[in-house]
């Protein structure tokens, strides 16, 4: 076991690396000259060469092109992350470091809804198999997967807030702030886990185990949660570990639609801007993030299945 943890944290390492130079390489595909980007963001009444070359030499620009990776990937294990086009006197870190928490937040309560409601619904979808409840729930599972999260959520302003007034359309400080985005958020993932938990537990029903347990006169209530639902949870344990990179970069779009000031937010201003450095790093994080997760999760599922601890 634990040579297979050091295996997989070995693997991940030129993997980050690989994401790192693809992230570096098209950015700097990108046509416009960034000297010249980050002097019209700072909106510098005549741009000519001299300035040109003056911003490229500050930003490190004329360097070659490896050197200037090589001296970004070491800046960012340092934390240095470069400065914003948008206001240099902020840098890159700083900039992520203000909106991270609000997204952390969005992500959390999102992922919190979607473990809510996803396990006892697919469970009862399951013991329920073409009842009325498992059709109803199928139907909205179909339709909600199709709707694109941003339509989600201004349909969700427009009933919830405008027509009833229950809820504020957009901002952030409390919870009833947070309540209709990180809804929207969650939408597509709780029908997506509605079906693998299903899924899960109909194939799980027809093992040997099951057949033996009710054999053995078990409750049928300790036969469907300590047996049937836990062994249908351990595929799903890396799934919902990567939903959390998911949550994370999903709120891009639902964070503009409610006004949200999180890192979405600050992407897409940024992708207008064309702050390149903060794009860049986004980018980046989400990346790091990504794989992150999937180490971790990968692990906890070898961990909790004995199964997989043998293959390994």
């Amino acid at each position: 076991m634990k040579r297979y943890v050091i295996r997989r944290l070995l693997m991940a390492v030129p993997l980050l690396l690989a994401i790192s130079f693809v992230c570096f390489v098209f950015i700097n595909l990108i046509p416009s000259n960034p000297a010249e980007v980050a002097l019209r963001v700072q909106q510098m009444p005549v741009i000519t060469e001299e300035a040109i070359a003056e911003m490229e030499e500050m930003l490190g620009l004329n360097k070659p092109f490896l050197i200037r990776y090589f001296d970004w990937v070491l800046g960012c294990l340092r934390g240095d992350f470069g400065i914003s086009y948008v206001n240099p006197a902020r840098t890159v870190a700083g900039e992520l470091a203000r909106c991270l928490p609000a997204t952390l937040q969005l992500a959390a309560a999102s992922f919190v809804i979607v473990v809510v409601l996803s396990i006892p619904i697919g469970f009862l979808c399951a013991v329920y198999k073409d009842g009325w409840f498992d059709k109803i729930m199928r139907g909205i599972v179909f339709v909600s997967t199709a709707m694109p999260a941003y339509w989600v959520g201004l349909l969700l302003m427009w009933g919830v807030s405008v027509k009833l007034g229950l809820l504020p359309t957009n901002g952030s400080g409390s919870v009833r702030h947070l309540i209709l985005p990180a809804f929207t958020v969650a939408l597509s993932y709780i029908s997506t886990y509605i079906r693998l938990i299903r899924n899960n537990m109909l194939e799980n029903m027809k093992q040997d185990y099951v057949l033996y347990a009710n054999v053995r006169g078990l409750p049928q209530k300790s036969v469907l949660v300590k047996h049937i639902l836990k062994n249908s949870m351990h595929t799903c344990i890396v799934a919902m570990g990567m939903s959390i990179p998911q949550l994370i970069a999903g709120t891009i779009v639902v964070e503009n639609v409610f006004s949200w000031p999180g890192l979405g937010t600050l992407c897409i201003s940024s992708i207008f801007n064309r702050d390149l450095p903060v794009i860049q790093t986004y980018v980046l994080l989400i990346g790091v993030l990504f794989v992150a997760f999937n180490l971790i999760f990968d692990v906890l599922q070898t961990v909790s299945d004995p199964r997989l601890r043998r293959e390994k």
